[in-house]
């Protein structure tokens, strides 16, 4: 697999990533261990570059993410988003937030769910 810089820092990444939004919802049902068996093959093949936000799914993407890294941490460059608020009530219902408040407190849940400590790319 080729690898590319991620943007001007020492870090690197594959060439090809793996956006994992349709894992959870919007191309039909989610299957929690087909999604963990595309996972694992996506980083047997070299690709370590994975994306998720906290809207996919309400928090199910990030969860399944998290489930996935356990013993595999330092082999993922992992990329999540934020700034999009649904809620449980109204799924189909968006607005944008990106007050410092919630800036804070989706990172903090993003953190928890995804089982991590630091999100590389955000």
């Amino acid at each position: 697999m080729q690898r590319r810089p991620l943007g001007k820092t020492d870090t690197t990444v594959s060439a090809i990533g793996l956006g994992c939004m349709g894992m959870s919802e919007f191309y039909g049902p989610g299957n929690d261990e087909q999604s963990l068996e595309t996972l694992t093959t996506a980083l047997d093949q070299g690709i370590d570059f994975l994306d998720t936000a906290d809207m996919y799914g309400q928090g199910h993407n990030e969860a399944l993410l998290g489930r996935f890294l356990k013993g595999r941490r330092e082999r993922v460059v992992l990329a999540t988003k934020f700034g999009i608020v649904r809620t449980a009530d109204a799924p189909a219902a968006r607005r944008i937030d990106n007050s410092l408040q919630y800036i804070r407190q989706a990172c903090d849940a993003s953190l928890r769910r995804l089982r991590i400590e630091t999100i590389d790319l955000h």
